[in-house]
């Protein structure tokens, strides 16, 4: 009985990790669309909406190689693949940061919030 409680709860915990970098990675994801700031590729400026279906196809041919919220956000959001440059935030009243590092800051707090 002890080995089947034992194997049960195995299977739970390992459940939840595969979920949590699915869940983690939409929490992103509806946090760009959702949101008031500009992103910019490549020299242009997108709403948080265009970003999130340009980042989509990005995460769906990067899919085998992403396992973690922080691969989503070096394989789908950080970086032009073709000319390298980096893409931008632009927030009112703010000065514009790299998408990396304002996405690494969401997921810190989400994770925070989530503890």
């Amino acid at each position: 009985m002890k080995l089947s409680r034992l194997l049960l709860f195995v299977v739970a915990v390992s459940f939840n990790v595969l979920a949590m970098p699915k869940t983690e990675i939409e929490h992103l994801l509806n946090y760009v669309s959702s949101t008031h700031c500009q992103y910019e590729r490549n020299g242009d400026m997108h709403s948080g909406q265009e970003a999130v279906e340009h980042i989509k196809k990005k995460y769906d041919y990067y899919d085998e190689e992403i396992e973690t919220a922080e691969d989503f956000i070096e394989y789908s959001a950080t970086k032009s693949t073709l000319s390298g440059a980096h893409y931008k935030i632009h927030c009112e009243g703010q000065a514009p940061t790299t998408s990396r590092v304002w996405l690494l800051a969401e997921l810190a707090r989400y994770r925070k919030s989530r503890d």
